[in-house]
């Protein structure tokens, strides 16, 4: 498969990879995209606010990051960065599980590469919407 899961520094517990996977296929066949290579990485908050500082300039943590390194926007060859941490910490104070945290930022990952944005208000209901879609698709 051309998803791949890399825990860093991480013992975070990520069951039913396969299904998981499968679904993240579907979706980005849904979406119109062609798969190539999709790795997401989960990581620890300093991990995640080293990238964040060195690639895109920005000195605060954050839950995740998601290169697209495909030159054509049709075509999925990405990265994603989420930190467990944040995952843990945001879980807890919106009042959900970790697990439906968890799949609702790998969701939001993979909606980036479909080509959402979530920087204006529009966008982001847009992403938040999407999300929620997407989390009542995988846990019915």
């Amino acid at each position: 498969m051309p998803i791949q899961f890399i825990f860093s520094d991480t013992s975070l517990t990520l069951s039913s990879r396969k299904k998981l996977k499968l679904f993240i296929e579907k979706t980005f066949k849904q979406k119109g995209r062609n798969l190539t290579s999709l790795v997401i990485i989960f990581c620890t908050d300093e991990y995640l606010l080293d990238i964040n500082r060195r690639f895109l300039q920005h000195d605060y943590y954050t839950d995740i990051i998601t290169f697209n390194l495909s030159g054509n926007p049709k075509t999925i060859e990405g990265e994603i960065y989420i930190s467990v941490d944040r995952i843990n910490e945001n879980a807890s104070s919106n009042g959900v599980s970790k697990k439906e945290e968890l799949h609702r930022v790998i969701f939001h990952g993979v909606l980036h590469l479909c080509g959402y944005k979530d920087k204006l208000r529009e966008e982001k209901a847009k992403m938040t919407s999407a999300e929620n879609r997407r989390l009542k698709m995988y846990f019915g």
